[in-house]
């Protein structure tokens, strides 16, 4: 994946190095909720852990605002890959909102922190994952997370990692449109659940923007087919049936949030394919 020579946005805070927040407005609410079941990776967590950790269980609280960090382009390269990946997702989803007579609202900002911070879902800790909060519209990342993503998951390369950049902007994409409510009104659990349609609408949405962001209407990245192939390895590891596998030794259909690897490598590859959202209607879809 060649990122470097991509267009830069700044859309970045970077709270890297100030300590963990506090949790904003000192509850979790439906919203929250859903960023819970529906919007984190969790990774070998239980969802109540999960919950215990956004509600502010695990880091503080007490409803204290948030110091806000550096706001802009990040020095790091870490950080630059962040703020390229995200610039090509405004890009491409821009255009694609304006092809239908919408206008794009990006993420009000990418966040980077260490260990904990406050959201306006909660408190998030790194051990939930990237996620969306739909509360405060903004993504949330501990880049510690690539090297679980790699070591603990198999999933290498650097579009393994944008591939998860998208998908948390595919979130965004759907707090955008009202799907979040709707997958709410479906059920959190279970594997024809509302979160599952909803997480594998996100991966959809993630191939959609591999399908667009290689041209220099969607940044200027360069992608080649082993990096197609790393996004569907990211997609194949983070599956429901295959962390259930690793973590407890067996598959729980009840207990998935996010979809087999299977779907979710269907669904990746649906998007990209098409290139089109309407290729990712999951909740229209008979069969996931």
């Amino acid at each position: 994946m060649e990122w470097r020579g991509g267009r830069r946005g700044g859309n970045i805070e970077d709270r890297r190095g100030m300590g963990g927040g506090a949790v904003v407005g000192g509850g979790v609410g439906i919203l929250g909720i859903a960023a819970v079941l529906i919007g984190v990776f969790v990774f070998g967590m239980d969802p109540r852990q999960a919950m215990d950790l956004v509600s502010g269980a695990g880091a503080g609280g007490g409803g204290q605002p948030v110091q806000e960090g550096q706001r802009g382009t990040p020095q790091d390269e870490a950080g630059q890959f962040v703020d390229v990946v995200e610039q090509s997702t405004t890009e491409v989803w821009t255009a694609i909102f304006a092809a239908s007579g919408a206008q794009y609202e990006r993420p009000a900002g990418m966040v980077l922190y260490d260990g904990a911070t406050g959201t306006g879902c909660g408190t998030g800790q790194a051990a939930m994952g990237p996620f969306y909060c739909p509360s405060d519209r903004k993504v949330y990342m501990d880049l510690t997370f690539w090297n679980e993503l790699e070591s603990k998951f198999g999933a290498s390369g650097e579009f393994a990692r944008a591939y998860v950049i998208a998908h948390e902007v595919g979130h965004h994409v759907q707090n955008l449109e009202g799907a979040m409510q709707k997958a709410q009104r479906q059920g959190m659990r279970g594997s024809d659940s509302g979160a599952v349609r909803l997480e594998l609408q996100a991966d959809c949405y993630a191939g959609v923007w591999a399908a667009r962001a290689g041209t220099q209407a969607g940044g200027g990245l360069k992608f080649n087919a082993q990096d197609i192939v790393d996004g569907l390895g990211a997609a194949s590891a983070v599956g429901d049936d295959t962390i259930q596998k690793k973590t407890q030794g067996r598959v729980v259909p009840d207990a998935f949030t996010h979809g087999t690897a299977a779907q979710r490598m269907r669904w990746f590859r649906a998007g990209y394919e098409a290139g089109d959202p309407a290729a990712c209607d999951t909740f229209g879809a008979r069969s996931l």
